[in-house]
């Protein structure tokens, strides 16, 4: 299972049900480019009860404003539509399996 793109117009759609991740991110973030082979080998691990996104920016900024992500990288974690956790910063693949596990 990959990381999907996911815009400003289809993040609703993406991340409508079930647990989803999205990870917002732009391309000049070094913590951000440290970030996503983590999320892309947890997808891998987990691909199949949470679904992965990946969000730039600075290409959609309608969404980070609607959520109020000041910091890069934040990853959204939405359960059936709803934000149940929003963790700012660079983690680890085992603190954000623990994190996932507690709403799967």
């Amino acid at each position: 299972m990959a990381v999907d793109v996911t815009t400003d117009k289809t993040f609703e759609e993406d991340t409508g049900s079930g647990v989803t991740l999205t990870d917002f991110w732009a391309t000049w973030c070094g913590p951000c480019r440290m970030q996503s082979p983590v999320v892309e080998q947890l997808a891998k691990d987990m691909g199949d009860q949470v679904k992965f996104n990946k969000m730039d920016v600075d290409e959609n900024p309608a969404t980070a404003q609607k959520f109020g992500i000041m910091s890069i990288p934040t990853l959204l974690v939405k359960k059936d539509g709803q934000v149940v956790d929003s963790i700012v910063g660079y983690h680890s693949k085992e603190q954000l399996q623990q994190i996932l596990g507690q709403y799967l």
